[in-house]
């Protein structure tokens, strides 16, 4: 495989179109389609979809993580010849918003420091972000996905415990004589993949969901559970002093949810993952439960 084919199929995915690929590389667009068909021929499949915004296909995958390996080490490489030493490297990585909003700052606090990397956070689910590692699309995702992905490493880094919250008005209006009218009361989710109030919902016998508004964002969902929009699962970790001083009820004791957080990176000899990895699941350890806990 020709380095200069990959760069192009690293160009054509990051921006999105031959055109964006060819400004970011500063060849013709011309130039950059006759780099993805040589490649296409040389390995005999197709590897990217056409399209706006242009994709990978399942080969196509498996070239742009080979591709992105061989941009981290070749970057390593130049910086310990003495060459490249003030060139920043993109370091791709996925991780979930409820984690970025949480225990996952002190990461970016760490990585402020490195003055030879800059953080390319992809914001995904994360029972979906090894989707991500799979399609080559970053070199590392916290995950809820315990099998590996081939060609990663996979460490356990915690549990984030989940719990039923709402605004104290909220409860009162849907509130009984014998607890809560769950079937009634208003609920929240964060998106469509979602279903940590289904699954508790159903635990309370409740099939149907009630009135559902989905609030796509962690601090906007947080925000939506003190306004009393509905009530919601929300990280132990985000609430604050929230039960504390009455801001939200708990509306269940030992209603929690423990999630396992994993961090699959590639199996690559490399510093720089290495460094992102040890800090991550260093913060992971300090900040996260260790063992789960039943509800």
């Amino acid at each position: 495989m020709n380095l200069e084919h990959l760069r192009a199929l690293t160009a054509v995915v990051d921006e999105g179109t031959f055109e964006a690929a060819a400004d970011a590389l500063r060849i013709s667009p011309s130039a950059v389609s006759q780099r993805i068909k040589a490649l296409e021929t040389s390995v005999g499949q197709v590897v990217v979809r056409r399209g706006v915004p242009c994709v990978p296909t399942e080969a196509g995958a498996v070239l742009l993580r080979t591709a992105r390996q061989m941009q981290v080490l070749e970057a390593e490489a130049l910086h310990s010849l003495g060459h490249g030493a003030t060139a920043r490297t993109v370091t791709p990585v996925a991780v979930n918003a409820d984690s970025l909003a949480t225990w996952f700052v002190p990461v970016l606090h760490e990585a402020a420091g490195w003055s030879d990397t800059t953080l390319d956070l992809h914001v995904e689910d994360q029972d979906h972000s090894s989707r991500l590692l799979r399609q080559g699309d970053v070199i590392g995702a916290v995950t809820s996905d315990p099998s590996p992905v081939n060609g990663c490493r996979l460490e356990r880094l915690g549990f984030m415990r989940y719990v039923p919250v709402a605004a104290p008005a909220l409860r009162r209006r849907f509130g009984t004589a014998t607890g809560i009218d769950w079937a009634a009361m208003p609920v929240l989710r964060f998106n469509a993949k979602d279903d940590l109030q289904l699954r508790a919902l159903r635990a309370r016998g409740v099939d149907r969901p009630p009135p559902t508004h989905t609030v796509p964002s962690a601090e906007g969902f947080l925000a939506a559970v003190r306004a009393g929009l509905g009530w919601g699962m929300l990280p132990e970790l985000q609430l604050g002093s929230d039960l504390a001083d009455g801001s939200l009820d708990l509306l269940e004791d030992h209603a929690h949810h423990d999630v396992a957080l994993y961090w699959q990176s590639w199996a690559l000899d490399s510093p720089r993952l290495h460094r992102i990895t040890e800090c991550v699941h260093r913060v992971g350890r300090d900040r996260l439960r260790g063992t789960e806990q039943d509800g």
